[in-house]
């Protein structure tokens, strides 16, 4: 997991010489440091020009990771909005191993950003409707406005969660709020099980190598380049080579086979989200088809 917590001196320090910070910092100047992948997305255009150009809007910094305002196929303008980010981005620290927190008041902020990456408001949220490191690595905000008022007031509209399986070979671009920084390369394939410290995850998304994704983009939308559609949230990626260590997570296939690749990284699918949010954008773990984890 790449949950930026140190200072910010020491993110300056570590661009200073060149090296790529393992976590970000809260409340730093984003920059451009270290490695990084295929991020302008004028380079981005360039190689895939028969695709949709991604840009930052609709995503949001927050102190210590990143985020998107989404929506789901059957939200409407008049519902409160929602941001989503990992589970490991909680200011209250990482969910337990089976923990589930929902509809627990929060007033987090959110700075919103335009197609530029220029903030251009800053959100608060109501309550945390839904959060989790069980099966998934997700939190959901509710706002405290509606995608209506985001829109008339900011002209900025929500990034759509995709309720379809994504495919292996799509083109996608992990946008960073926090960095303000885009990074493009395709669906490498999925993770039976990847398996970090304490934590396992379901079925995650295997990024190709180009996605060098760093502390800080944790939270980050996965935008599939065709649609636009948001089919999964960064999370996490293999720093050291380590097996199934925290900052090194393994793959574990469905025969118990343990693979470590080092250097390349992962998200979290989110094609299960929509069926648990009904009428209002509220959550009910209930709901037909929802398969979250329940409290």
């Amino acid at each position: 997991m790449r949950k930026p917590l140190v200072a910010a001196f020491f993110a300056l320090a570590l661009a200073a010489v060149g090296a790529a910070p393992a976590v970000a910092a809260p409340d730093a100047q984003p920059a451009t440091v270290g490695k990084i992948a295929t991020a302008p997305a004028t380079q981005a255009k360039a190689e895939t020009p028969t695709l949709k150009a991604v840009t930052l809007a609709g995503t949001v910094a927050l102190s210590n990771c990143s985020g998107s305002v989404i929506r789901f196929p059957n939200s409407l303008d008049t519902d409160p909005a929602l941001v989503m980010s990992n589970g490991h981005c909680l200011t209250a620290g990482f969910p337990a191993p089976g923990q589930v927190i929902v509809n627990q008041a929060n007033s987090r902020t959110f700075g919103l950003l335009n197609s530029a990456g220029t903030q251009v408001a800053t959100l608060r949220a109501s309550k945390i409707a839904y959060a989790t490191m069980t099966d998934t690595d997700v939190s959901i905000y509710q706002l405290t406005s509606t995608y209506a008022t985001i829109r008339n007031n900011y002209g900025i509209s929500p990034l759509t969660v995709q309720n379809t399986h994504p495919t292996a070979g799509t083109a996608i671009t992990v946008a960073s709020g926090y960095w303000k920084r885009l990074y493009s390369c395709n669906i490498d394939g999925f993770a039976y099980r990847l398996k970090e410290g304490d934590w396992t995850w379901k079925d995650s998304i295997r990024y190709t190598s180009a996605c060098q994704t760093i502390g800080g983009t944790s939270g980050s939308p996965i935008v599939d380049q065709a649609t636009g559609n948001v089919v999964g949230v960064n999370n996490t990626g293999n720093e050291d080579g380590a097996r199934c260590t925290v900052n090194n997570p393994c793959e574990v296939s469905e025969s118990g086979t343990v693979t470590v690749r080092q250097g390349i990284n992962y998200g979290q699918e989110t094609y299960q989200i929509p069926a648990c949010f009904t009428t209002g954008n509220q959550l009910n773990l209930n709901a037909s088809g929802c398969i979250l984890p329940k409290p």
